[in-house]
């Protein structure tokens, strides 16, 4: 099995090299373009991004799914009382990864997270699907319970509880969002002579730079 592993690799070409000299001064024009073209081409989930947080000076990371881009950062919605958000609560530092194997491309951004609106939270629980609404109130996220079964009694009785209703958010479900500091875009390249080109917020101005593969 070993031997498997040792020789699992891969010769990247698909894209041209990266001049970082021709790429956008803001790096949010040009996750914009990759991301367009991930949803194209990327075959599965091309908005999951791993999401990386700390509790007690551990590392901790989970998929989750991007569900807005704006000027502000990169969104994503959860149970307020989920894990993740009790890390990112006593340690706003986060990163969030997307990496797109049909594309040879990876993205690695760091920040700070912070609340997104009521309004916003509102606005994108109420066009999930009924389904999930219910499991946002059924579903004591991250804690601990004795059997599914338990989960699906919770259901039943938040479907009985909004019976011919319209089912709304619960305050402890909402949005949050990444604000980036810095971004690294990896592609790539043959004989691992990779590109990686970084932008980091100094003093309110994004700096771009290239690093050694």
């Amino acid at each position: 099995m070993t031997d498997n592993i040792y020789n699992q690799r891969i010769d990247y070409s698909k894209n041209d090299f990266l001049d970082e000299n021709k790429l956008p001064n803001n790096p949010f024009e040009l996750f914009k373009g990759w991301y367009e073209i991930a949803l194209k081409k990327v075959s599965s989930d091309p908005n999951a991004m791993i999401l990386g947080t700390v509790k007690d000076n551990k590392p901790r990371a989970r998929v989750v799914l991007l569900k807005n881009l704006d000027e502000k950062g990169f969104t994503y919605f959860t149970n307020y009382n989920s894990a993740k958000v009790q890390e990112t609560n006593a340690n706003e530092n986060a990163s969030i990864t997307f990496f797109w194997r049909d594309l040879e491309r990876q993205i690695r951004i760091e920040g700070k997270v912070e609340k997104v609106s009521e309004k916003e939270s509102d606005d994108y629980f109420m066009s999930r699907p009924e389904g999930s609404r219910i499991g946002a109130w059924a579903s004591p996220q991250s804690t601990e319970i004795k059997s599914r079964k338990e989960i699906e009694n919770a259901v039943e009785e938040i479907k009985n509880k909004f019976d011919g209703q319209e089912v709304t958010r619960p305050k402890n479900w909402g949005g949050l969002r990444l604000v980036p500091t810095y971004f690294e875009f990896w592609q790539g390249a043959s004989s691992r002579l990779h590109d990686r080109i970084v932008y980091e917020l100094l003093n309110g101005v994004w700096k771009k730079k290239r690093l050694a593969p």
